[in-house]
């Protein structure tokens, strides 16, 4: 793990063991194992307090793992419950060739496929955190802290710089991309001006609302004719700017713009 390119110290601070926590503790170690719990389904309050419920479902985590039922989170049982995180930090490597694009849409889809999601209310729990530095909280949203995080680990992986500084705001992307020439104009796309295969393997999206505000992002490819594919964060099967989780969904073109992310 300390040898991989891009495990920064909101990750770290995530998925390290705290040391031994058990019942009738109270704090933030212990809303962290709730959290977790209620990722894998093992739902229980994350108020921050070790108490018969949570104490059950540490017990029925343990059981359905194969792990020792103690009722106590070790090393052991608090490794299984951010496995998911550790994951998706550790399991995709670049193949010789593969560009920064695709080396992107590789790692989105690593995350898709561990389906990180808020915890504990709206763009909270750990994966808000690991994307956005350690924040949280409604002010917080967090599609482009998924947009910059990915990138940045798909270029760290390369050992590459990345193209944009990053941001956890969709008009700093925007505002980045036309310092650098990145930006594409929707109606590029629109009139055909530009032509999806144009485009590299992955690109980000920005919802457009003005010429100036955009208010959610995410990574476009396989466009075809008016719509396009999408790994997205802080959003949901409805497409909502203000959703829960990272999934896929198809998008059409209208009311875009779109980034460039040079190979």
């Amino acid at each position: 793990m300390e040898n991989y390119p891009y495990f920064p110290s909101a990750a770290k601070k995530e998925t390290t063991f705290p040391g031994e926590i058990r019942k009738g503790q109270r704090g933030k170690k212990v809303k962290r194992v709730q959290e977790w719990l209620s990722f894998h389904d093992f739902k229980t309050s994350t108020d921050g307090d070790f108490g018969p419920a949570t104490n059950l479902c540490v017990k029925d985590f343990q059981n359905a793992k194969g792990i020792k039922v103690t009722g106590r989170i070790n090393k052991t049982t608090w490794e299984a419950l951010v496995k998911p995180m550790t994951d998706v930090l550790t399991d995709v490597n670049p193949t010789e060739g593969t560009t920064a694009a695709q080396n992107i849409l590789a790692f989105a889809k690593q995350h898709l496929k561990l389906h990180p999601v808020e915890i504990g209310g709206q763009n909270r729990g750990p994966w808000v955190r690991m994307y956005l530095k350690g924040n949280e909280g409604k002010q917080w949203a967090w599609c482009a802290g998924f947009v910059t995080f990915v990138m940045e680990q798909a270029y760290a992986s390369l050992g590459r710089k990345m193209p944009i500084k990053g941001s956890f705001s969709c008009d700093n992307l925007a505002h980045q991309a036309k310092q650098k020439g990145l930006f594409v104009e929707g109606s590029e796309i629109v009139t055909k001006r530009i032509k999806w295969d144009e485009l590299p393997a992955s690109w980000i999206f920005l919802n457009r609302k003005t010429p100036s505000d955009w208010t959610h992002t995410g990574f476009g490819f396989a466009g075809f004719d008016e719509v396009f594919r999408t790994l997205e964060g802080n959003t949901n099967d409805n497409g909502s700017r203000d959703g829960y989780e990272v999934c896929q969904r198809v998008r059409d073109n209208k009311k875009r713009d779109y980034i460039r992310l040079p190979d």
